[in-house]
């Protein structure tokens, strides 16, 4: 029963995730909702939600324990700045500029550009399975963004910047993450960087600058979904699902996610994807499985703490 419940956890996460970067492409396009504010108000909300089922369900004593010492301060505030704001805001923009499937597609890179920093850093070697993942990641790029037709991109230029950024910054999440999670609960790392994240962006755009009486009853229903569905709920539930599932598992059942944004970028919003842009999509989907099970064999052998745990934040 608990396998199965965590089976059901990481799927419905995973569907959350995917579906709610498309309702954030039609809130930019449809509502003309701004990018700042969105994540401003995504970040807020569901950061207070994390840190309050940490409160009610977990270790209480860490939201607050977290901020003790000086030196894990300074590391969660850059975590927050560098590594969340830069994920949600350029994941976003890259939605915005182009659409959901794409944006989710160049962020699931980011283990690629770690491996070649690893490697770069001589922290590590390159294998087969490495260098068969690396031109995956090329040629599905290459069909994804330009559908075959080297002459003529079929995503727009700010969409492809914005989706790399995305990566990178996915990338230091990552990285930076790790000696904050073998010390603390990941609700609270995420919970507090997303609430450093958007109090940063409320100077930019506060929360409160927004013409609300103009947005259809539809709208907020898309809000409401965005924010605790498709940020709080689907990161909660992948955790959750880390109780009874292996983080091989996880990650694998997580793939869904750029499925999900796929479906319903191309049924829902009815957005063009060319034949070659579905061989791209295949190609990364493919990267994922192969980075998925790689993560999973290489912690079996380090005998990984259970602090150490694979972090979601689409």
């Amino acid at each position: 029963m608990n396998r199965q419940k965590g089976i059901l956890l990481v799927i419905t996460g995973a569907v959350f995730w995917g579906i709610g970067g498309t309702v954030a492409k039609k809130l930019f396009h449809q509502y003309q909702i701004d990018v700042d504010w969105l994540v401003t108000t995504r970040l807020l909300i569901a950061g207070l939600l994390l840190l309050t089922v940490q409160f009610f369900g977990k270790d209480r004593s860490q939201i607050f324990g977290v901020w003790r010492t000086r030196k894990t301060a300074i590391q969660l505030i850059i975590f927050g700045l560098v590594g969340m704001l830069a994920v949600q805001y350029t994941y976003m923009a890259s939605i915005k500029h182009g659409n959901a499937a794409v944006a989710t597609l160049l962020q699931y890179l980011a283990p690629v550009m770690i491996i070649v920093y690893l490697i770069f850093r001589k922290q590590t070697v390159i294998t087969l399975r490495d260098l068969i993942t690396v031109i995956l990641a090329l040629v599905g790029c290459f069909f994804l963004l330009t559908n075959g037709s080297i002459s003529q991109l079929s995503v727009s230029t700010p969409a492809i910047v914005w989706g790399v950024l995305s990566g990178i910054a996915l990338a230091f999440y990552t990285l930076y993450a790790v000696p904050l999670l073998a010390q603390y609960d990941s609700l609270v790392i995420v919970g507090w960087a997303m609430m450093i994240g958007g109090f940063a962006l409320s100077f930019i755009h506060p929360p409160w600058q927004m013409d609300f009486t103009s947005l259809p009853l539809e709208a907020y229903f898309y809000l409401v979904f965005v924010i605790i569905f498709g940020t709080m709920i689907a990161f909660w539930f992948y955790i959750e699902s880390l109780q009874s599932l292996a983080p091989k598992e996880s990650s694998l059942l997580g793939s869904i996610e750029p499925l999900a944004a796929i479906i319903t970028t191309v049924f829902w919003l009815k957005e063009p994807f060319g034949p070659f842009q579905w061989v791209g999509t295949a190609c990364i989907i493919g990267l994922i499985f192969l980075l998925a099970m790689k993560k999973e064999s290489s912690s079996t052998r380090n005998q990984l703490s259970k602090q150490q745990k694979p972090l979601k934040i689409s």
